[in-house]
């Protein structure tokens, strides 16, 4: 049987707020995440509230592990707005660190474990961490001439594991001031999270985030998904992926329990489905289609949400989905944007439409090439190719150390996502689709279209696909400029289209292959 540390266990009666900065007006407080773990671990101190089979901490100790982490950092001389280097899998130590840098007031900077280690050595460099958490099976991530603090965790929650020592030096630093001893920071849009971008188009950008749009962010995920205190949330989508979507402290607002997984282990899900009274996860459309296809699917006994990002899920896997008893919730986000569309019954559905706290997403266009402040809206033909834009309070405070980029990606007064769009159907043969441009004779570049065939159109069009690829060209003539029509069409297997460590694809490989053609 597990048993937390003699560091975890709380004193009688502890203490759950933070100090206010004096001078702030009395009917306002600065919106903060840290809010949500505290509320819970008040309402609910011995509700089990993070699992990682075998350990699981309550909530009063697991707030007493985030104290502890917030004095150890403090310790080590971290000041506020300074980052915290977080490298390691969905793991306590990860969801730990998610609410103690901003005990801290720290912003906290998870990375991408399928980085290779020149990009993680960039990242640390550029984000200036001043201070390492790894997990034992990534630290050959972390440059061997690092010269900044470095605390390696071995995730059993155990005495002797350096990340526990770290927290019980911590909790001795603070002398039992407790919560108390740490104080709210007074500024909601300072930073909170600085996620880095999968630099598909070159060097990985810091995305900063503030507590106000995490806090808004957090609350508006818990509500639209219907997270409640009886959900259990299962951590397959990483953390570290775009501070996890907010799910981190939503989860905590509702007061969910929340069960972590190291790894996307199909067959484990599976057994977490199946027992451990699963409610909720998140995932890209790689994920899904791999949960639906595992030998282990069947028909659930009970509804389990789906939080679908980081892709357009098709209507062949939506369906999929539901026939099992998950019901999707499709919703559109960046790492610069947190989630921003949830579905509606299928008579209220709209294309666009916000979630509680944030703005609709548009598309548009520029009138004038040389016009960067005017975007108007395109006509909603089915046509009109536009870009997706956005603003309000769940956008990107700023490019971290970047204003340059910062300045194009809000010009026109919204983020620029860089996405093309149009108001159109859905193409229901179509699983996934990848264009890049393919040197033209003529033209000097046109569109190559990568498309990954649904499972009922890759039966129907075996042996067909040259029938295929012109029908689908004579498609896309009806609905798109002739210039944005792909000239060539290329089916490929569901595994041909390469993808990075966020499951995006790497269309510079695709531009390799095109050039061979």
């Amino acid at each position: 049987m597990f048993v937390p540390t003699a560091a975890s266990i709380p004193p009688h009666n502890a203490g759950l707020s933070l100090r206010h900065k004096p001078g702030l007006p009395v009917n306002m407080h600065p919106l903060n995440p840290l809010e949500f773990l505290l509320r819970a671990a008040n309402l609910y101190p011995n509700k089990v509230a993070l699992v990682a089979q075998p350990v699981s901490y309550t909530f009063s100790i697991w707030c007493q592990r985030v104290q502890n982490l917030a004095y150890a950092l403090i310790q080590r001389n971290i000041k506020p707005g300074d980052r915290v280097a977080v490298i390691a899998p969905n793991c306590p130590m990860v969801a730990d660190a998610c609410n103690a840098s901003l005990a801290a007031q720290a912003i906290l900077c998870m990375i991408n474990t399928r980085l290779k280690p020149s990009e993680v050595a960039y990242i640390l460099e550029h984000s200036g961490s001043s201070i390492i958490l790894v997990d034992h099976e990534y630290t050959h991530l972390v440059p061997r001439d690092t010269k900044v603090p470095v605390i390696i965790c071995n995730d059993t929650g155990r005495l002797g594991d350096p990340y526990e020592d770290f927290l019980a030096t911590g909790r001795a630093f603070s002398q039992e001031k407790g919560w108390g001893g740490l104080e709210y920071c007074a500024d909601e849009n300072a930073g909170v999270m600085l996620c880095y971008t999968s630099g598909t188009t070159g060097r990985p950008k810091g995305v900063l985030t503030t507590l106000r749009g995490s806090y808004l962010a957090a609350v508006a995920n818990a509500y639209e998904s219907k997270i409640y205190g009886d959900s259990t949330y299962l951590w397959i989508l990483p953390m570290f992926h775009a501070a996890g979507w907010t799910f981190p402290w939503a989860n905590t607002f509702a007061c969910a329990t929340q069960i972590t997984m190291r790894a996307v282990d199909y067959p484990q899900i599976w057994k977490h489905f199946l027992h451990s009274r699963v409610t909720h996860y998140c995932g890209a459309p790689t994920v899904q289609i791999g949960i639906v296809n595992d030998p282990a699917a069947r028909p659930l006994k009970r509804k389990i949400n789906a939080i679908i990002a980081g892709a357009a899920p098709t209507a062949s896997l939506i369906g999929s989905l539901e026939s099992i008893g998950i019901q999707p919730i499709h919703v559109y986000g960046l790492t610069w944007v947190d989630p921003t569309n949830i579905p509606f019954p299928t008579n209220d559905m709209k294309r666009g439409h916000a979630f509680a706290t944030a703005e609709n997403v548009r598309v548009v266009y520029q009138p004038k090439e040389d016009n960067d402040i005017t975007l108007m809206d395109v006509p909603r033909d089915g046509r009109t190719i536009g870009e997706v834009v956005t603003r309000g309070n769940i956008v990107m405070k700023e490019y971290f150390r970047d204003p340059e980029a910062t300045k194009m990606a809000f010009r026109g007064g919204s983020f620029n996502t860089g996405d093309l769009a149009v108001w159109n159907k859905d193409v229901l043969r179509v699983l996934r689709v990848a264009v890049v441009a393919r040197s033209h004779a003529k033209w000097g570049e046109r569109p190559h279209a990568f498309v990954i065939l649904k499972p009922s159109g890759a039966k129907k069009w075996k042996h067909k696909h040259d029938k295929f690829e012109a029908d689908l060209k004579a498609h896309a003539k009806q609905r798109l400029p002739g210039f944005a029509s792909p000239e060539w069409v290329q089916v490929v297997d569901v595994d041909g289209l390469p993808k990075n460590g966020t499951g995006k694809v790497v269309k510079a490989q695709l531009r390799k292959i095109v050039a061979k053609l």
